[in-house]
């Protein structure tokens, strides 16, 4: 369960030589397209994933003006503009300085922002995307015809071959145009939010991205990506193979308050799951298995589901026959235990020795099965 890469932009706080523009923003901008007369555009932020309006202006003829309060440089972040009911949104940094926009509302990619230097950066990184996405849309669009006969004749070679081409595409846009950026931008804002984007994608380590934050000298280190990088980087720390596994405690499907420390046996198992996780559940009847033949000699599991029905995650703990310890906080992907132990996808385990060290994690089948043995001295 990943999350996808989204366009951004990198800066430094703009010194403005005005005292009394401080802190303040302007943003001159035209929409290119049929608006018709009236038409709202709004400036929108996201909390925790919805939508918040933070100001809106009327675009007449083709044109539009925001002013107002930006905030400083620990408030930088994404905010969007969106017209009227259409579900395009058009990213940018809302940062102090007068900045310009271009809103194509027929083709995003076509947009341009800048004037100030968040915005300039940002659209620097946004034309080399699109330079390589415009690639792939050529690629899927030569290889269209040859994929298909590929199929029907299978010929599973030149469909492999066409997939990992295609496959090196995905991987520029996703891993090699935003390290690039990061080696060439080190000191820039851009750089914290593709190294946030990197870091829950899993491309880059917790301690790489650590260190590609330091190389802003602290400077962005309160800003909501700073502070999410220093969180998710100390976590993985503290969740390493050979450490102790941190204790929690959260509510059972009864309601009930469990704890890792009451569920520990000679080995633990902390499973991290959810009743709408397709390989979890495929996954269950081998816990189910390994459970029955070890629980007497000293096996324990805990469950911690990112469930947000309670209904549905009782129902599957029923159904899938799961007899051991269960908690949620019913937070889906916010859950704190999940937060604590650094859990980005599921199912994730952490496998426990009796002293409550993790001695090894994301072990499935036969390989797990082995290493409880192991740890049970059979």
């Amino acid at each position: 369960m990943k999350k996808i890469l989204v366009l951004l932009a990198a800066t430094f706080a703009f010194i403005s030589c005005e005292k009394a523009l401080e802190n303040q923003y302007t943003i001159n901008g035209s929409v290119t397209g049929v608006v018709e007369k009236g038409t709202k555009i709004f400036i929108e932020l996201r909390s925790e994933g919805e939508p918040i309006t933070k100001d809106t202006a009327v675009i007449k003829d083709g044109k539009f003006e925001f002013k107002g309060q930006s905030g400083e440089v620990k408030d930088l972040d994404i905010a969007f503009l969106k017209i009227g009911d259409d579900n395009q949104m058009l990213p940018f940094i809302l940062e102090e300085g007068k900045i310009n926009i271009i809103f194509d509302k027929d083709s995003l990619n076509k947009s341009t922002i800048g004037g100030t230097p968040n915005n300039d950066k940002f659209q620097e990184f946004n034309q080399k995307s699109f330079a390589v996405n415009k690639k792939m849309q050529k690629f899927q669009v030569d290889n269209m015809i040859k994929m298909q006969t590929a199929q029907q004749s299978k010929d599973t070679a030149t469909v492999m071959k066409i997939q990992e081409e295609y496959k090196l595409l995905q991987e520029e846009i996703s891993k090699t145009v935003p390290l690039e950026f990061l080696k060439n931008n080190p000191d820039s804002f851009i750089s914290v939010l593709l190294t946030e984007n990197l870091l829950l994608n899993q491309i880059i380590t917790p301690e790489e991205a650590k260190v590609q934050l330091e190389k802003s000298k602290g400077k962005y280190n309160e800003t909501k990506s700073g502070k999410n990088i220093l969180k998710i980087a100390n976590a993985a720390t503290s969740v390493e193979v050979g450490k102790v596994a941190p204790d929690f405690s959260a509510p059972s499907p009864e309601g009930k308050t469990i704890s890792l420390k009451e569920s520990m046996g000679k080995v633990t198992i902390i499973d991290f799951w959810a009743s709408w996780c397709g390989p979890c559940r495929v996954e269950n009847p081998n816990v189910v298995a390994l459970y029955n033949e070890f629980h007497e000699k000293g096996l324990n599991i805990i469950g911690v589901s990112l469930d947000k029905d309670a209904a549905k995650w009782k129902e599957a703990i029923a159904k899938d026959g799961l007899i051991w310890n269960h908690v949620s906080n019913l937070k889906f992907w916010q859950d704190p235990i999940a937060e604590q132990y650094n859990v980005k996808s599921i199912p994730a385990t952490f496998i426990l020795d009796e002293k409550g060290n993790i001695v090894a994690r994301d072990l499935r089948g036969d390989d797990l099965k082995a290493k409880v043995k192991e740890l049970l001295g059979e």
